[in-house]
């Protein structure tokens, strides 16, 4: 059980990805939460949104020996399959990018790492189960605040490819 001091509650203010969103005029609901330090797993978001864990998702950076970056968006109970990866994002092999780099990379820490409004634009998959929902579950751009989002605004803003990249 985290102590008092580890958990922290999450005012709402606008972020990145919210602005953009609201230039565009898509419609999303920003999501408070309290967070744990020690303990920033998809399946921890998906409890304190009382939400399914399928329907919360992560957003993964990885970096290809090709193409360079792009970012996979799966399931919080899911785990990215760099095989399928790589073939997707049209490199031979992959990996995902060290903690170290994806705050200057992204603008995100863990955490907090939104498929919207990054510092560029990387090429972007979201694992077809998204699909199965109206609304996705993903990070607002800041630990503890969610964006919930018709899953098909998700594809459309991002630009994401629709794809099979878990096991």
């Amino acid at each position: 059980m985290p102590k008092q001091d580890e958990i922290k509650k999450t005012k709402i203010s606008k972020t990145n990805a919210a602005r953009l969103l609201e230039q565009a005029k898509i419609e999303y609901e920003l999501i408070a939460y309290e967070f744990d330090e020690n303990d920033l797993s998809a399946p921890h978001v998906a409890e304190a949104l009382n939400e399914p864990i399928e329907q919360v998702f992560k957003t993964l950076v990885l970096k290809g020996d090709k193409n360079g970056y792009f970012v996979c968006v799966i399931p919080g109970d899911s785990e990215v399959d760099l095989k399928k990866a790589a073939k997707v994002s049209g490199n031979k092999n992959c990996d995902l990018i060290p903690m170290k780099d994806l705050l200057p990379l992204t603008g995100y820490i863990r955490g907090g790492c939104s498929p919207i409004g990054m510092k560029k634009h990387f090429p972007t998959y979201i694992h077809e189960t998204s699909l199965l929902y109206e609304h996705t579950f993903v990070s607002a751009g800041q630990r503890g605040l969610q964006l919930k989002i018709k899953t098909a605004a998700l594809i459309a803003v991002s630009k994401a490819g629709v794809v099979d990249i878990v096991p």
